[in-house]
């Protein structure tokens, strides 16, 4: 088995940035005809470069190439710049690659992919939701506790057994800093108004994505 065909797809995330702002995809293909899917995380690149990389690095290093070989795949790749100190853009790109190579070797075993990484061990996982925003929202459900609430109990209503939320920001390159006074305020209404919503139902967790300084975090800390 050897793969001789990629193709790359670039799709748009109507509406922006909710989740992303586009995703890019690839198909590899075998020469029996068995395809596998991928998915590059992208970030902070334009798509159909990410996709001209993707390409690029397939026809180099993995055309032609038996996809269960994976681990040998991946020290072909990474290995071509310096030894073992490639650009890590190029990590999104692998990853891509690789996934569809699993895809692939799931087909051809006839097996789900988990199957073949040491199989299922709970019947039931716990998962979190963040509070999303939809489209159509008159306020900013980041800067808005009550439709915030509003939100917790709509995904409590799904199953969500905690819920995550972030309205510390916004997040900039030179952070860690200390939150404003007003900052601080709205985090103490979310928290206050979130709990409000859900009882002991569900966890509450806030999303801080580094942007305080550890003396910043424990005054947040002390105002929930």
């Amino acid at each position: 088995m050897k793969l001789v065909d990629i193709k790359t797809f670039v799709v748009g995330n109507p509406p922006p940035h909710f989740g992303g702002r586009y995703f890019v995809f690839v198909k590899l293909t075998t020469d029996g005809n068995v395809s596998g899917v991928g998915e590059a995380y992208c970030v902070p690149f334009a798509p159909h470069l990410v996709a001209q990389m993707i390409e690029d690095v397939f026809d180099r290093y993995v055309r032609g190439h038996d996809p269960h070989d994976i681990e040998t795949m991946w020290r072909r790749v990474y290995s071509s710049g310096f030894t073992q100190h490639p650009d890590l853009t190029l990590m999104g790109v692998l990853s891509a690659l690789e996934m569809a190579c699993w895809d692939i070797i799931g087909k051809e075993a006839g097996k789900p992919v988990y199957k073949l990484l040491g199989g299922r061990v709970h019947e039931r996982l716990r998962a979190y939701t963040y509070i999303y925003p939809r489209p159509g929202d008159a306020s900013d459900v980041y800067h808005d506790p009550d439709l915030a609430a509003e939100r917790a109990a709509e995904y409590l209503a799904q199953g969500f057994t905690a819920l995550k939320f972030d309205p510390a920001g916004p997040y900039a390159a030179f952070d860690g800093r200390q939150l404003s006074l007003d900052a601080l305020d709205l985090c103490e209404r979310f928290a206050r108004r979130m709990r409000e919503a859900v009882g002991n139902r569900a966890d509450l967790l806030f999303g801080t994505h580094g942007q305080m300084t550890a003396a910043g975090a424990i005054r947040l800390a002390k105002r929930l």
